[in-house]
């Protein structure tokens, strides 16, 4: 190429170069590149790799040939906007058919006595083109689930429920019929079939046919409502209800003029003498005239058979000597002596009985479950052990894996392990899988319903009462409660709804007895101000309540002398404070640590956690260790969560031996807290009333920082069996002899027919 520089010709050869991916061009020398073949050599060069984009063709032609020819669009190319797919027509698809199901079966035959093999015989199996979409019978063939979904045990909506137990179809179809016969057509051309007198009414109207050559007819249908005077023509709404107030109701027993008068009115005498009840007497009234006659129908017969009782109260009081020879091959061994209860319930294990275990808490309820849970696997069936809360079942789980190994969680938010042969769940999944035909029914043996009280939850307990009308006929039930005060009444419903015994097992007394205290003192030097309401024996000590009562006033009186008439208000947060050291102090003196204080506001229980500051109960080795195991738990965690606030304060409660729970701490934390409660290095434990829900977590001492609660609609006092829950957890089997609650009196002290109402 050439360049003009200077107004001289100058013969100078460069080369082109683009440079990024903007289009920018650089002049450089050119390389090797001589004059004759300068024509030939390609520019510019390039650096990039793709190279030069294609340059983009004109678009004048195309809109002009569109716009000439619309047929050239591309919307019109059936090659170019439409995906082609190569078929070959496959005549033998037209003879696929759905492989008909298995009609017969192999069944073995042996000796029952020494299992020798005798041969075999073919047997038809019936309904075997039953289905999940068509059946609720157990022998229906199973679902066929994908790889993926063969780890979800829920089962599927459009699954049909298998057959409650306790439903007899016989019975059903029976009172199907009844009902139909009871309830014959109408003809609506027979006016003798019709209402003539309104129920509780002593006359009325007699509906008859006019003949049809007849004239002046009208009088005759409304014969039985005299001093209308002449009848017109027609007969209105408005004519009969102006006349309403001239209506003499009694005088039809008079008029006998006319001879169906006679007999409705003799038919009304009858209806007075049975005195039938509305529903009776409406069934009759619309029945035909032939089938209504009172003076034939056969007297009602008392029924003389015995009420069936479906609950069975099982003796505990007498010893089971006979126990291992019974059964000499348990399931699974304790390592200490069963109690009497609990040999009788497993008893009736063995024998595939429903049992209801109402024991006292702490006295063992869990080793019924053990055993069911320790049957299945012998037998090679399942179990599902339901609990109301979450944090029940994160325990239970870890226990259960701990004895048994196969065991799996399924709740809201955890599924690990769902083929296991026992499974931990919420009663709201099992719920779910009843309705949903899950396949895991087939192989259920036993359903433990721990804490079954909550089936008097007024917004949960339809759930139990669901899940135990849903449950087949194969599966048997264990009930597990400390607080149901009808027991006999309630298993007598169970047993009634599911057509089998329910075996009761209670217990008379709590392994270890509770000592109820009120305490009164708020600072150091009130700290031994703690008086006995309810010793072991379960007396109720008024002396102890007096006591508290005059050193609640000795103390007011004082401070109205130091501050005024009002004092120094109560329940303020320096005051919970002083509260909170002195019983913390108190409890350090007598050794009556751990404890669990149960609090009705997760506010206040992070008012007093944050007010404890000074407080340490822990030993250096103790710190070492909740130190590695703190975080140990929490490297699960990612980087950032690990410095989140509620970490960093649980790492210093916990150090400390404080511990908070309650639904707003973050589940691993919770789950920390209640790990490190089990091993005793947590000191106290600040707690709402889900952590009493059974969870087998045992402390020396219960304290209550109130006796009232919000239960969402208002505040009220707690509920006796509410008390009992929560101060069940004092007294830990094997190491104390006796278990403390105590009550706070922050205010005033409690009426002495409330405590007595709420304790015993």
């Amino acid at each position: 190429m050439t360049c003009l520089e200077d107004k001289t010709e100058l013969n100078k050869v460069f080369d082109l170069i683009e440079t990024g991916s903007n289009g920018h061009l650089e002049l450089v020398p050119a390389l090797q590149i001589s004059q004759q073949n300068l024509s030939s050599a390609r520019f510019p060069q390039l650096t990039l790799p793709a190279g030069i984009p294609p340059v983009i063709p004109t678009w004048e032609k195309e809109v002009e040939k569109y716009l000439t020819d619309i047929g050239s669009l591309p919307i019109h190319d059936f090659t170019t906007c439409q995906r082609q797919i190569s078929r070959q027509p496959d005549i033998e698809k037209l003879f696929h058919v759905d492989i008909c199901p298995v009609q017969t079966t192999i069944r073995v035959e042996r000796n029952r006595t020494t299992g020798q093999l005798l041969g075999y015989t073919e047997e038809l199996i019936p309904d075997s083109a039953e289905t999940s979409r068509n059946s609720l019978s157990l022998r229906r063939a199973p679902e066929l689930h994908s790889t993926k979904s063969k780890q979800d045990v829920r089962g599927s909506n459009i699954n049909l429920p298998f057959w409650p137990g306790g439903l007899d179809v016989d019975d059903l179809l029976q009172a199907s019929q009844n009902e139909s016969k009871s309830s014959p057509a109408l003809n609506l051309d027979d006016a003798s079939q019709y209402l003539s007198i309104p129920p509780g009414f002593q006359a009325g109207m007699t509906v008859v046919h006019a003949p049809s050559n007849t004239t002046g007819s009208i009088q005759e249908v409304v014969s039985e409502v005299p001093d209308l005077g002449s009848a017109p023509a027609l007969i209105s709404l408005a004519d009969i209800m102006a006349g309403v107030d001239d209506l003499d109701l009694e005088s039809s027993e008079d008029e006998e003029t006319v001879d169906k008068c006679n007999q409705q009115a003799g038919l009304e005498e009858e209806n007075k003498k049975t005195e039938l009840p509305r529903s009776e007497s409406l069934e009759k009234l619309v029945q035909p005239e032939d089938t209504v006659k009172p003076e034939e129908s056969p007297p009602l017969k008392k029924e003389t058979t015995a009420k069936e009782q479906w609950a069975v109260n099982i003796d505990v009081s007498s010893p089971v000597h006979d126990f291992y020879k019974r059964i000499p091959d348990m399931a699974y061994k304790w390592p200490f002596e069963l109690d009497i209860f609990q040999k009788q319930a497993i008893l009736k294990l063995e024998s595939h009985d429903s049992v209801f275990v109402a024991a006292h808490t702490s006295a063992g309820k869990t080793v019924v479950a053990e055993y069911a849970i320790a049957l299945s696997l012998k037998h090679m069936t399942k179990t599902i052990y339901t609990s109301p809360i979450k944090a029940l079942s994160n325990q239970k789980f870890r226990d259960f894996k701990q004895t048994f190994g196969d065991v799996g969680l399924v709740t809201g938010d955890v599924q690990l392990n769902q083929t296991a042969a026992c499974l931990i769940m919420t009663t709201e999944i099992l719920r779910s899988m009843l309705y949903n035909g899950s396949d895991i029914i087939r192989d259920l043996e036993w359903v433990i319903f721990d804490e079954v009280h909550y089936i008097n939850d007024s917004e949960r307990g339809v759930v139990w009462e669901e899940v135990l009308i849903m449950l087949p006929d194969h599966v048997s039930v264990i009930l597990l409660s400390a607080t149901v005060p009808n027991t006999m009444e309630f298993a007598d419903w169970v047993g009634r709804t599911k057509k089998k015994k329910i075996y009761v097992v209670s217990t008379t007394k709590r392994p270890v007895p509770l000592e109820h205290y009120l305490y009164t003192g708020n600072s150091t030097k009130t700290c031994n101000e703690l008086f006995l309401l309810v010793n072991a024996k379960g007396c109720f000590i008024t002396t102890g309540y007096s006591k508290a009562i005059e050193a609640k006033k000795e103390r007011a009186s004082k401070s109205s002398q130091n501050f005024g008439a009002k004092g120094i208000r109560q329940g303020n947060p320096s005051q919970d404070k002083n509260t909170w050291l002195s019983v913390i102090e108190m409890l350090r003196k007598k050794d009556k640590l751990p404890v669990v204080a149960f609090t009705f506001s997760k506010k206040k229980i992070e008012e007093n956690s944050a007010n404890l500051q000074s407080v340490d109960l822990t030993t250096a080795s103790e710190k070492s260790e909740i130190h590695i195991f703190f975080h140990k738990c929490i490297s699960k965690l990612k980087g950032s969560d690990r410095s989140l606030p509620q970490v960093l304060q649980f790492e210093d409660l916990l150090k400390r031996g404080l511990g908070v729970h309650h639904s707003g701490v973050l589940p691993i934390l919770k789950e920390v807290v209640e790990m490190l409660f089990q091993k005793g290095l947590v000191k106290i434990l600040f707690a709402t009333e889900t952590f009493a829900m059974g969870v087998n977590m045992p402390a020396r001492t219960v304290i209550f920082d109130s006796i009232r609660k919000h239960d969402g609609i208002n505040f009220r006092n707690l509920l006796p069996g509410e008390y009992i829950q929560m101060a069940g957890r004092a007294g830990r089997r094997g190491l104390d002899t006796t278990g403390t609650v105590i009550l706070l009196c922050k205010g005033d002290v409690p009426e002495m027919s409330e405590l007595h109402q709420m304790m015993l």
